[in-house]
């Protein structure tokens, strides 16, 4: 739990520095995400231990519900020290990117851990994390859909081969609301509930208050920077979607169903600092088998799981630019067939 704890509060501890005093501190907290990270995956050859299942207990739970208490101030102090604060017009942009990308590289990962949670105030809290970022809706998407549906058309959040990351974007964002407002509301027929119990709409108040909240602070500014800060880390979400499930698709049986998850359907990266960041969200494949496995005990086999060919945090920056983007995809897809028709 050292690595997950060091790398996460690190960067909590350098935001709040650089909100506040500015200066040296802006550069810092948006290097430590940046080129620090992409140093140390590169550089330092080592890959987390895995954990034997319930050693990381309560430990882990305890730092993922903190880092999910935290996310909160943090985003408003991030619109605070952009729309008020009297840092100059390049500290603010730094500020500005520093906290978005935390809030889509550690907030997102570490939401998505406590919506697979059983106790139910974690899931919550994860709900309310991405209805902080008007992404609410992907918490119903993601566990409803996604997790049902993984590699198949059925699910948007799967990229199939040759299709760029905007137009996956714009398709995701779109088929995950509708699609999880209509199982979401079918669920509460069956069970008996009103209406006015959808998720949905608790989504909605928790992103109005933001709203407001963004507007006292710093007027039109304030709420063009809350805007921005939730735009920017709902492209990180859908990011990691994309990088995580490009082009794997699952077989279809002769019985017209699709083949069973396995750990064919997912990217993984061994990276061990990005890992440590994103609370081991790179071991993708085996939360998929897995889901209630808790982050610190997921497993890394890279003689069976399809490994990207760098960093998730990298993978998601060259996912920007999409020719290069499928000429670097084609050849890790097509060592893998390889891989799988030798084995």
């Amino acid at each position: 739990m050292v690595y997950f704890s060091v790398a996460t509060l690190t960067h909590v501890l350098l935001l709040g520095l650089a909100a506040v005093s500015g200066g040296g501190f802006v550069w810092a907290a948006l290097a430590y995400i940046t080129v620090f990270t992409a140093a140390l995956d590169r550089f330092v050859p080592f890959v987390l231990p895995q954990m034997p299942e319930g050693a990381e207990f309560p430990t882990g739970a305890r730092l993922s519900v903190l880092l999910g208490a935290l996310h909160f101030p943090l985003l408003l102090l991030a619109v605070f020290a952009c729309a008020f604060m009297s840092h100059s017009p390049l500290e603010k942009v730094g500020i500005f990117i520093a906290f978005a990308l935390f809030f889509g590289q550690v907030s997102h990962p570490n939401a998505h851990e406590l919506i697979h949670r059983k106790e139910r105030y974690a899931r919550q809290l994860g709900r309310w994390v991405y209805a902080s970022l008007l992404m609410g809706h992907h918490a119903s998407a993601h566990v409803l859909i996604h997790h049902t549906h993984v590699g198949s058309d059925a699910d948007p959040n799967s990229a199939p081969r040759g299709m760029g990351f905007y137009r996956f974007f714009i398709n995701a964002w779109r088929r995950s609301f509708t699609d999880g407002l209509k199982i979401e509301a079918r669920r509460l027929i069956q069970a008996g509930k009103p209406s006015g119990a959808h998720p949905y709409r608790r989504d909605a108040i928790v992103g109005a208050g933001f709203l407001a909240l963004s507007f006292l602070m710093g007027q039109w500014l304030g709420l063009a920077v809350y805007l921005g800060l939730a735009l920017y880390a709902q492209v990180q979400i859908l990011l990691a979607d994309y990088v995580q499930h490009y082009g794997l698709r699952r077989a279809q049986l002769e019985s017209g169903k699709l083949a069973p998850v396995s750990e064919a359907h997912s990217w993984n990266a061994p990276h061990w600092f990005s890992s440590s960041l994103t609370l081991n969200a790179p071991r993708h494949s085996d939360h998929h088998m897995n889901p209630q496995r808790p982050y610190p005990a997921l497993r890394l086999k890279q003689d069976v799981m399809p490994t990207l060919p760098h960093a998730l945090p990298v993978m998601a920056v060259i996912a920007l630019y999409p020719p290069l983007y499928r000429k670097v995809m084609a050849r890790a897809l097509a060592r893998l067939k390889e891989v799988q028709e030798s084995a």
